[in-house]
């Protein structure tokens, strides 16, 4: 059964810095594209970075240049370095694949929390 996992999340204020980890039991992230999505309070489930199996990376315009989202198929994980936080950042982070057609069960989340 595929279980995905995202943690690393928390409080922090404004500016500061976080790096949230995704891994999964029962499914591999090789050779799959994958990404990290994101559901603030009141809003729908908005895709925020992207990563090929070779690499490849693309971000959601409010994001590029302060997230990073990077992998390591070696131990089965997905991250995402996030810096300069801003309180519209505030919301659960989640991970799973990058193409629609064929995401996972959605995992639990981490809660990312920017306030002052």
């Amino acid at each position: 059964q595929v279980q995905l996992v995202e943690s690393g999340g928390g409080l922090v204020q404004p500016g500061g810095s976080l790096r949230l980890s995704c891994t999964a039991s029962g499914y591999s992230f090789t050779g799959r594209r994958m990404a990290w999505y994101r559901q603030a309070p009141g809003k729908q489930r908005e895709l925020v970075a992207g990563i090929t199996s070779v690499g490849e990376t693309n971000y959601e315009d409010s994001v590029k240049g302060r997230f990073t989202i990077s992998r390591d198929d070696d131990k089965n994980m997905v991250y995402i370095q996030i810096t300069n936080l801003k309180p519209e950042d505030t919301a659960v982070y989640y991970c799973n694949r990058l193409d629609s057609r064929f995401l996972g069960p959605w995992g639990q989340g981490t809660q990312v929390t920017v306030s002052s």
